[in-house]
């Protein structure tokens, strides 16, 4: 039994754990404590799927709740994957935006083949702009 909750709160050390039993450890900076710690406070949407006492899942969010809303975090324990936990977590966090609001994403590169199958469209049209770079 997969238990979800809307803005529920997540510890840094359970987010970092579970990404740990995710894919997405290895693209994430698990190891800066402090940049963690600012992942899990400052998105103001998070749901997590917990299993008991085990966070499981978790779509973590930065929005405005009307227009844009970027997933940047969508991690399934790999002992849960295939259950459906990911696509309820968008559909929980679909359902906590505005009737109007865009979900926008960045997929893993492990998940390109997954956000198709669940009604995700790609766009061509993303720009970055790292830490490292310069603006011209």
């Amino acid at each position: 039994m997969i238990d979800y909750r809307i803005n529920s709160p997540i510890s840094t050390e359970e987010f970092i754990d579970l990404l740990k039993r995710s894919t997405l450890a290895e693209r994430r900076p698990i190891h800066d404590f402090d940049c963690m710690d600012a992942m899990v406070k400052n998105a103001n949407l998070l749901v997590g799927a917990w299993a008991g006492n085990l966070l499981v899942g978790v779509a973590r969010s930065l929005t405005d709740f009307h227009f844009a809303c970027y997933l940047s975090d969508l991690a399934v324990d790999e002992s849960y994957q295939g259950k459906g936990i990911g696509k309820t977590l968008i559909r929980y966090t679909q359902e906590a935006l505005g009737p109007h609001c865009w979900l926008t994403l960045l997929s893993a590169p492990q998940a390109q083949d997954y956000y198709p199958k669940i009604g995700f469209e790609n766009n061509s049209q993303c720009w970055e702009l790292g830490p490292e770079m310069t603006l011209r």
